[in-house]
């Protein structure tokens, strides 16, 4: 098995030394066949363009020679794709990382991500993420183990968003708190910092999700007639207007990857200092120099997104109790909201979008 991910990673430039990621035998009973379609179809998580981008690049091998992606496979062929880099060991390792508690019991455990750090091991991130320090916050409990995917993280956020997580240390915590949110009825909100004055007070975001095909790094909302992506609800709730942003509280329905980010944006109001959404630009505002240095200290104060996993609830899967959990926003993302308090404060005049 292998992730569009490494995939991505191959360029194209030729390698001298080129490791075994996957293998394949050709049955004997199998037909002529591109060897991208037959590669895609026996490839879980990928695509068929990012199959053909490593055949183009060298990287898909029959019988230990490159092939381009129309050669036709035949029985008995051996198929290997071969990148540029060893395959990784995804095995996960305890390590000393420090790690924001906010509770604990013999079920579960809930933490205040720090933004910065990545949930999950993944390419690029193989060691220093939330689930490494969590492995080495729980070393000592015998029946945990980190590379069960019957126990762990049971959902989660982006990398430079901060907030709330729940971990499950048995298999079924998991499982009871997998059903909840697969059933949405837990509850999360996040506080959002976004570009330009909300004209609405509340409002309901309603748009499928799905891979941006411009751009598979980012995600993309499309018609919910289109067939294209997943359903994805966003409910948002403004608390705080500073003329050219808005602070709002996001009441998610739905878990999609990005969905606050790409609701945002989809509604003409990206997050502030939002990068891979356009928020990293000055999008309203002034053109005085002044004004420019204003966003440059903002964006300085907080560089990241500014999104917050704030509140989370569920059941609790042992006591059937009601569990609601609460963190303060952390210091970049207040000290930046007090500065547009300042900045509105200042002015004068009425500022219109």
């Amino acid at each position: 098995m292998i992730d569009e991910e490494i995939i991505a990673e191959t360029d194209d430039n030729e390698q001298d030394d080129l490791y075994e990621h996957f293998r394949l035998v050709v049955d004997p009973g199998q037909e002529k066949l591109r060897v991208d379609k037959f590669m895609f179809e026996h490839l879980r998580h990928s695509s068929r363009n990012r199959i053909q981008k490593a055949a183009d690049a060298g990287f898909v091998h029959v019988n230990d020679r490159p092939v381009k992606s129309n050669y036709k496979v035949r029985p008995g062929d051996v198929i290997t794709l071969m990148l540029d880099r060893p395959h990784y060991d995804t095995t996960i390792e305890p390590e000393d990382i420090p790690l924001d508690v906010v509770y604990e019991d013999e079920a579960l455990m809930v933490v205040n991500k720090p933004a910065g750090l990545v949930v999950h091991p993944g390419v690029g991130n193989f060691h220093g993420t939330l689930v490494n320090a969590v492995a080495y916050h729980l070393r000592n409990m015998k029946d945990y183990d980190p590379n069960n995917p019957e126990v762990g993280l049971v959902h989660r956020i982006d990398k430079d968003t901060s907030g709330l997580l729940v971990v499950a240390k048995t298999p079924d915590a998991k499982t009871s708190l997998g059903v909840q949110f697969f059933n949405k009825t837990t509850h999360r909100s996040y506080m959002a910092l976004v570009w330009g004055n909300m004209v609405d007070d509340e409002g309901r975001i309603e748009g499928n999700i799905g891979r941006d095909p411009k751009d598979r790094q980012r995600m993309k909302v499309f018609d919910p007639s289109s067939g294209i992506g997943k359903e994805a609800v966003t409910h948002y709730r403004v608390i705080e207007r500073y003329g050219y942003t808005t602070l709002v509280e996001c009441v998610l329905e739905t878990g999609r990857t990005h969905q606050i980010r790409a609701h945002m944006k989809h509604i003409g109001h990206p997050l502030f200092n939002d990068e891979k959404y356009g928020g990293s630009e000055i999008l309203r505002g002034e053109r005085s120099s002044s004004y420019k240095q204003f966003i440059f200290n903002c964006f300085k104060q907080c560089p990241r997104q500014a999104l917050h996993a704030r509140t989370l609830g569920f059941v609790h899967p042992t006591t059937g109790k009601q569990m609601d959990f609460e963190c303060p926003l952390p210091d970049d993302m207040a000290q930046v909201i007090d500065r547009w308090r300042t900045f509105i404060k200042g002015t004068n005049r009425e500022i219109k979008e």
